[in-house]
């Protein structure tokens, strides 16, 4: 009778975990099924630096996912990082190097389209049949499946 109830809530804690869509916290998963796109969306705070010597204490506001595909059974991970800003450095030299600037801020959207006919097996945007989202990161995520 102890295992029947031990795996009784065990099944209902792993369904509590999962989500069709919607916001993801912590080690929460969303699943899309046959969806013609997804988007991901950082729900989280802007950057934060309160915490211990003026380091952030919510990852800079970004958002980590896992992307697991069963069209190829791959995973991709996939960072948002709203507050990180990748700007190279020569736009601050002067000149001396005669290279433009480039890079910019990071991003607090993404959306993943599917696409057909793709010859490798192991791209992103084969995003048909199931797909799950897990949130591996600190701050919450909002997914959209279309």
């Amino acid at each position: 009778m102890k295992k029947i109830f031990v795996l009784t809530v065990a099944m209902v804690a792993g369904f509590a975990m999962i989500a069709n869509a919607g916001s993801i916290t912590t080690g929460q998963t969303a699943k899309c099924n046959d969806a013609k796109s997804i988007t991901l969306e950082t729900a989280g705070p802007g950057n934060d630096a309160g915490g211990k010597d003026g380091y952030t204490q919510n990852d800079r506001g970004g958002a980590n996912v896992v992307v697991w595909k069963s069209s190829n059974f791959t995973t991709v991970p996939l960072t948002l990082g709203p507050n990180d800003n990748n700007d190279s450095v020569n736009g601050t030299d002067g000149g001396r190097t005669g290279l433009p600037q480039r890079g910019g801020m990071g991003k607090h959207k993404v959306t993943l389209v599917g696409q057909n006919n793709f010859s490798r097996g192991d791209s992103i945007g084969d995003i048909s049949g199931l797909v799950k989202i897990t949130n591996n990161g600190q701050n919450a995520v909002m997914v959209t499946c279309n």
